[in-house]
């Protein structure tokens, strides 16, 4: 009977213990919502807090991780493990993060963020896609949607499971420094651009319900569509400034992306700098909450831009208290960017305890966080492997990005009389010249939000090719080029070239520092048109992240190209210049003649373009 009680005993306690040990959450077949409560169920405040922070990865360590519950993790334009880092030092330190996050009480996986908004733009040796504002030319959603998967690709074989991607800007005035990360000032470019979403996360189900965010597994993931919303419409294009306009202006240009974002099972949305007719965005519940929560039914996470919320006050970070108040009553989810970590936390949940945020918000927040987590796949597989290492800068995504590229030239002039076109220009010549400071410049013609957050110049920062070499490959053995970045005019003149490619355009920039009141080529590149220009039969390729001023000039000009920002794949210009392919795309933004027009849109009563919205010359493949 002792003997039979001792077992019974035993097996009782095993039962518990197994019963015990079962956890709800951590059970793939429990539905999304079951697993949700119960996690939740057993979640402190400091828990949930943690999980609406996200810190940048110089502020993070596993030690940070665990001690403070973080959800959320990010690396910052050009923030990287080391310099040149390889796939294996990306998942080596995301792991390394991650594992921090999962020895905590109840092991919820964090999540780490990037922007990837032009292929993997932080990695080295990734593909480096055209930027959005040459991608709206091709008109081609498909072909962004293939780039989204792309990037996915890439992203994953980095251990990282989310970029914040797509920009759905409508950029109505091109003196913004964003301009180029907007696909076209016209709002029903953007609205078919964002099939690039279900390229990045996977197509939504049929029977998914509207509003859930979805990922479709370890090859995709989440997206964050941004800057919710008007952040191209500011005054002047002043970065971060005020967009005045009325409400049907609002939802008729700069929504009508987020409510398709919405349909395509976006996972997060970024809200903006900006203002709307005075009020910051990041405090605006009306649309945060009342809109986009509340009508739209978006059930992803809310997110913040950089150090945004301290923007809230004037000047920033002067009532850091009222700030967090604000924008997680506006409907806020996660914060992103907190330097100081102990003063955002201590600050959030002393709120909370004075009810001045009710629990119920944070509530809220907690559960759309944990909503994505649970929807990617997050628990059942939060830490990476080099299983994918092999799609980084793959061959098969450079070809894709040479065709993106190739779609995206806009031919704006060919030859000083119609009928005597200059392109495309014959493969076999006796002698060509290849001039201007963005011939032979990897980091000019991939533009800013490359290897760092600003960009930069030369031929060092990744692997591609420049438009210079791409003309030497595609020529004919006996056409010898020579290449000068600023000749003088006695130089052409003496050299008795066939013709010219002259390569110019803006220098790289990015948000803040991008603004432009004089939307000018960048010097000497003026010079160099002039000097060339005035001798020899010359074509122009202007490198830029938007219309620049142009018209001055055009006279001298022969032929024209605009190629925007195009990446690392500048074979793909040689492709159409030299006619193994046509040049097909049209202009997604308004050519002006003089600065003095802008905001000039497609529409407008005043509208005088120099090159109007739609506009774009075509040639035919040739042999030669």
């Amino acid at each position: 009977m002792g003997k039979f009680a001792v077992t019974m005993m035993s097996f009782l306690v095993l039962c518990l213990c197994t019963e015990a040990v079962y956890m709800k959450y951590k059970d793939p077949k429990q539905p999304l919502n079951v697993r949700i409560r119960d996690l939740m169920s057993r979640m402190s405040l400091e828990e949930k807090i943690g999980q609406m922070t996200q810190i940048e990865r110089h502020v993070a360590s596993p030690q940070i991780m665990k001690k403070y519950f973080i959800g959320s993790v990010l690396s910052g334009g050009g923030s990287v493990p080391v310099q040149k880092a390889t796939a294996a030092d990306w998942v080596r330190m995301v792991n390394g993060m991650q594992k921090g996050s999962l020895s905590t009480r109840l092991g919820i996986p964090m999540i780490y963020g990037i922007d990837a908004i032009h292929g993997h733009n932080n990695v080295y040796k990734a593909t480096i896609f055209p930027h959005n504002v040459g991608l709206g030319v091709t008109r081609d959603p498909q072909l962004v949607k293939r780039i989204g998967a792309a990037t996915a690709l890439e992203v994953r074989a980095t251990g990282i499971p989310y970029t914040f991607a797509p920009c759905i800007a409508v950029c109505r005035d091109p003196r913004w420094g964003r301009c180029y990360e907007s696909y076209s000032e016209d709002h029903r470019i953007v609205q078919t651009m964002t099939e690039i979403i279900p390229g990045l996360q996977g197509d939504v189900p049929a029977n998914s319900p509207k509003g859930v965010p979805f990922v479709a597994g370890k090859t995709k993931v989440a997206a964050c569509a941004k800057h919710f919303v008007g952040d191209g419409g500011t005054t002047k294009g002043i970065d971060q400034n005020n967009t005045v306009i009325s409400v049907n202006g609002l939802f008729d240009i700069h929504m009508p992306a987020y409510i398709d974002s919405v349909l395509k099972g976006v996972s997060t949305i970024m809200v903006s700098y900006s203002s709307w007719n005075g009020m910051r965005m990041h405090a605006n519940r009306a649309l945060i909450t009342g809109f986009l929560k509340g009508k739209l039914k978006f059930r992803g996470f809310v997110i913040s831009d950089w150090e945004a919320i301290d923007k809230i006050t004037e000047p920033p970070h002067a009532n850091y208290s009222y700030s967090i108040q604000a924008a997680v009553l506006a409907g806020l989810d996660m914060i992103m960017g907190q330097e100081n970590l102990t003063e955002f936390l201590d600050d959030l949940a002393s709120l909370v305890r004075k009810n001045i945020i009710p629990m119920s918000r944070i509530d809220d927040a907690v559960k759309r966080i944990l909503r994505v987590k649970f929807v990617m796949g997050l628990f059942e597989n939060p830490l990476a492997d080099l299983s994918l290492a092999n799609q980084l800068g793959s061959q098969e995504h450079r070809e894709l990005a040479r065709e993106a590229v190739r779609k995206s030239l806009v031919l704006l002039k060919n030859g000083k009389i119609a009928s005597q076109p200059l392109l495309p220009l014959p493969k076999k010549a006796t002698k060509i010249l290849v001039a201007g400071s963005h011939a032979d410049n990897l980091g000019y013609q991939c533009g800013g939000w490359t290897m760092s957050w600003q960009g930069i110049g030369g031929n060092d920062l990744t692997t591609g090719t420049t438009i210079l070499n791409a003309v030497k490959n595609t020529v004919h053995p006996s056409t010898q080029v020579v290449y000068h970045d600023n000749p003088d005019m006695n130089f052409v003149k003496s050299n008795h070239f066939s013709y010219a490619i002259v390569v110019v355009g803006e220098t790289p920039y990015a948000e803040m520092f991008g603004d432009s009141a004089n939307l000018t080529i960048a010097q000497p590149g003026l010079s160099t048109i002039s000097n060339v220009c005035g001798v020899v039969k010359c074509l122009v390729i202007v490198i830029s992240g938007r219309p620049v001023v142009i018209d001055p000039y055009l006279a001298n000009i022969d032929a024209l190209v605009a190629a925007w920002l195009p990446g690392s794949e500048g074979q793909g210009v040689a492709d159409v210049l030299f006619g193994d392919y046509g040049f097909t795309g049209k202009l997604a933004r308004t050519w002006f003649k003089s600065v003095d027009q802008l905001p000039m849109n497609v529409g407008d009563p005043h509208y005088d373009p120099l090159f109007p919205f739609g506009f774009g010359l075509t040639t035919q493949p040739v042999k030669n």
